[in-house]
Formats: structure tokens, sequence, C-alpha cells
């Protein structure tokens, strides 16, 4: 069976489509900031690098410094799917991410996209 294509888009490629996402609801790239960093682990820099780098999404997940443990109460529907059904671990990873930031786009509350997670964390 054929690799997914979105394994091998960059993460440099996605992230601006996220955050058009969310500034067209009125909310900011800090938000994004903050539920990418919540869910991957990684800081500011790490997502510069990353987006520098031009790291593709595989690579991306692969060296995400530690994911939160709480991605299990991520649950809903998105892209068509729902997220805690999806069996291969990548494409899970990925729709959480998009899930979040859904969230965020959709005016969710911080405590809540964190899954009750401290906002700051």
């Amino acid at each position: 069976m054929a690799e997914h294509r979105i394994y091998g888009m960059s993460f440099a490629s996605i992230y601006p489509l996220y955050v058009k996402k969310v500034e067209r609801k009125e909310h900011t790239k800090a938000e994004v900031d903050q539920v990418i960093t919540w869910l991957t682990g990684y800081d500011e820099a790490g997502l510069e690098k990353a987006i520098d780098d031009e790291v593709d999404l595989r690579t991306f997940f692969a060296k995400a410094p530690r994911m939160h443990p709480n991605v299990d109460q991520i649950t809903g529907v998105i892209c068509g799917m729902r997220v805690e059904e999806i069996e291969d671990p990548l494409m899970q990873q990925i729709r959480w991410m998009d899930k979040l930031v859904d969230e965020v786009a959709r005016g969710k509350k911080m405590t809540s996209i964190l899954r009750g997670s401290a906002v700051d964390a």
C-alpha cells in the first residue's frame, strides 16, 4: 500500500495555512504555536528550526520532544475522520494537530483545547 502523500509534506508548508486559518477568525499565530507546542513538546526555537529546515511531517513528529500525555483526550471529527479511531500513528498525530488548530479557529477556550492543562504550560 502506498504511503499517504501528506507524510512527505513539509511542516513549513502547512504551518502558514494554520496561521491564516486562525487569523481569518480573529485568532493569533501565538495561539497556533501554543497548541502545537502543547501537542509536540517543541519550544518556539524548535518550531522555527522545523520551519527553517523544511522538515517533512514524518520527521517533524519523529523528532518531537514529547507528545503530550493527554493526547488521548483529543476526540472528534477532522477531515471526515474520528481522530480517536485513526489506526496509523503518524496520521493520528497529524490529525490531532489539525483538530487543535481547528478548535482555536472556532474560538474554543484554550483550557478546553489543551484538555484541562494549564494555559501557560
